[in-house]
């Protein structure tokens, strides 16, 4: 099925108007088929995981959400924190679900093709590197972001080191494949008897260094978490 179908949108506009199943199903091309809850979406702050909470803590200036959904984050920080916050999705579902939230900066676009404003702080929150889908065009992405960047901002991103799902041998070494990096995975969703799938990264933490040395950016791990993920600070130097 196309990856054009906007399935994501279409189930937080369903939930917001309470005319539609109240979770999705996601698999993985390394993990089962589970469903989430769409409430997950629509969290307070204070149901928000701790990296998360941390990273809109740290949050200043102006702010580009990229990725936003239903604008969980982004109404956050507009509402909250009193910053200038614009939320940028492709989906049409997820900009219009965030509009009636009350978020009052939307932009209905993929933020690749985005290049209008600079900002001092962009969110890349629930993993949202995984947009890139290849560990080859990380880079890439940290560029385009950096132009997006003014000088002294930064980049807020959480991502996972997914080496914990492959299994050990003997002495300890992981068993990982050697045609592709092992965070570069298919994602699936399925939702109004509908699929979509698309490539997904999930990037290590001294991979995302490595890239983000190449393009000029400074990286701090602010947290990690219990589950081999963590929350990074990618910092433009003035």
């Amino acid at each position: 099925m196309s990856n054009k179908l906007d399935l994501f949108g279409k189930a937080l506009w369903d939930y917001y108007k309470k005319k539609g199943a109240n979770k999705i199903i996601t698999w993985t091309s390394l993990t089962e088929e589970d469903p989430i809850l769409l409430s997950y979406f629509f969290r307070s702050f204070d149901e928000m995981p701790k990296l998360e909470q941390k990273a809109l803590k740290l949050s200043k200036g102006k702010v580009l959400d990229v990725g936003c959904g239903a604008g969980s984050h982004s109404l956050y920080l507009q509402n909250k924190m009193k910053l200038e916050v614009f939320g940028i999705d492709h989906s049409p579902g997820a900009i219009a679900t965030a509009n009636a939230r009350g978020l009052k900066n939307t932009i209905e676009q993929s933020i690749f093709n985005y290049k209008e404003e600079i900002f001092d702080t962009i969110l890349l929150l629930m993993n949202g590197p995984g947009i890139c889908g290849k560990l080859k065009n990380l880079r890439g992405l940290l560029i385009h972001l950096a132009s997006l960047l003014d000088y002294g901002g930064q980049i807020l991103l959480d991502s996972s080191n997914l080496i914990y799902l492959f299994d050990q041998t003997e002495s300890g070494e992981r068993i990982v494949p050697a045609s592709n990096y092992y965070g570069e995975l298919e994602y699936g969703i399925s939702y109004d008897n509908k699929t979509i799938t698309f490539p997904w990264l999930y990037v290590d933490i001294e991979n995302l260094k490595q890239a983000a040395s190449e393009v000029g950016l400074i990286t701090h791990i602010i947290m990690r978490g219990e589950n081999w993920d963590y929350l990074a600070r990618l910092v433009k130097e003035c």
